[in-house]
Order: C-alpha cells, then sequence, then structure tokens
C-alpha cells in the first residue's frame, strides 16, 4: 500500500460515495411517499383493501431487494418499459423499502390515542384534515427511531446498485481494484466510506432511541394539543 496510491483511489471512490448518497436520497423520499399511501391504505376501512395491500406488502418483504433491482432493470424492458440503471436502482430499492415504512408509520400512528382522532372529528375536523394535523406529528414522535435506523440500512444497501453497473462506491472499488490487483487498499478504502456516511447516521438513530425510543403517544393531549383543540372550536 503506498500513499500514492491511496491519493490516486479517493477521488473516484469520492465521486462514487456521491452517488451512493444519491442513491440513498430517491430512495428515502420514494420509500418515504410509497410507504406513507401504504399504511393508510392498510388502515382502510374496506377489508378488500386492506387484504390486497398486506398481500403486496408481504410479497415484496419476502423479496430479495437485489432480485427487485434484477427484476425492473431487466425484465421491465422486455414489457417496453425502459430505464436507466440510476433510475431502476432507485426505483427498486425505494418500493423495497417502501414496505417496511409503512409498517413504521402505521405503528406511529397506531400508538396515537384513538380519543384524540374521535376528538378532532367531534370539532368538525375531516379525516384527512384530523390526520396531518393531529395523528401524523405525534405518530413521527414513535416512528423517528427506527425510521432513522431504516435510513442506514438504504445506505447500505445502496452498494446493490452496483450489480446493474450503477458507478456507486462500491462499484467504483470494483473497477479500480480489476484493474490494479490491489484489493487491500481499494476494499479497506470503501469500508471506511461507508463506515464515514453510516456512522454519524447510527449516532443519530441512538439520540432519537434514547430521546422518542421509549416515548408512547400521552393516553391525554398536551396542553399545547388542548390550545389547538380550543382555536379550532374558535
Amino acid at each position: 500500500m503506498h500513499w500514492r496510491d491511496i491519493t490516486d483511489f479517493v477521488p473516484i471512490l469520492f465521486s462514487g460515495a456521491l452517488m451512493s448518497i444519491i442513491i440513498t436520497l430517491g430512495c428515502l423520499v420514494l420509500s418515504t411517499v410509497l410507504g406513507l399511501v401504504w399504511a393508510l391504505l392498510k388502515m382502510s376501512r374496506h377489508p378488500g383493501v386492506v387484504t390486497v395491500v398486506s398481500a403486496m406488502i408481504n410479497v415484496v418483504r419476502g423479496l430479495p431487494m437485489i432480485v427487485l433491482l434484477f427484476y425492473i432493470y431487466f425484465v421491465l424492458p422486455d414489457i417496453g418499459i425502459q430505464m436507466g440503471a440510476l433510475e431502476a436502482s432507485i426505483i427498486g430499492l425505494g418500493f423495497g423499502y417502501s414496505t417496511y415504512v409503512a409498517e413504521i408509520i402505521r405503528s406511529g400512528i397506531e400508538a396515537v390515542d384513538p380519543g384524540q382522532f374521535e376528538a378532532a372529528q367531534s370539532i368538525g375536523m375531516g379525516r384527512v384534515k384530523t390526520m396531518y394535523r393531529v395523528i401524523l406529528p405525534q405518530a413521527v414522535r414513535v416512528a423517528l427511531p427506527p425510521y432513522a435506523n431504516t435510513l442506514v440500512m438504504m445506505l447500505k444497501d445502496s452498494s446493490l446498485a452496483s450489480t446493474i453497473t450503477v458507478a456507486e462506491m462500491t462499484r467504483e472499488g470494483q473497477l479500480i481494484a480489476a484493474s490494479t490487483f490491489q484489493n487491500v487498499t481499494v476494499y479497506t478504502l470503501v469500508a471506511l466510506g461507508y463506515l464515514a456516511m453510516s456512522l454519524p447516521l447510527m449516532s443519530l438513530t441512538r439520540h432519537l432511541e434514547k430521546r422518542f425510543g421509549k416515548h408512547k403517544a400521552d393516553k391525554r393531549p398536551s396542553k399545547r394539543e388542548m390550545k389547538a383543540t380550543r382555536l379550532y372550536e374558535r
């Protein structure tokens, strides 16, 4: 291992790390949006909707992420749906993780006292308004720790995009190692790169667990929530 080699490899791996971050952020946004949709549908009053969504979630969670990526990148083009490797990786990982995020959001919503939903509706708030004004803000506090932990998993699984030729950090490391045969140096740098990105997220997860992990939604509304209720009554 030579210092000159490290200085040559780091810029290439850094560009790959930026791609890993892009994939993770794209996966985070897509999985959050879809996860919220799945969670709300799974809590629907219609048994048919609940059955279909629950079955879809169970099927997707039973598949390896790499299979989802292969299916989207290699199979969908056969039926006329074309997309680039980056888009396929974000959609595949985002769709896969949306099923996990859905359960996190659903658990957070169900942790809120049902009486608050009934109280909000009794003062004329609609179901949708009650959900995003009263229920979701409280559910977020319960869901934050597992949600942050899922973000760490997304970052690590972004390396799967290398299997469909996305030039993220693992892929760049593979290419460098194949051309220089310096496996120890290259993959040590790759490992350090992932640690540099994931350790701050893990620290954030521990902080959130200490602050909110043992938190359960209050059985009675807080003073702020009671004040907000009085304002709605006016």
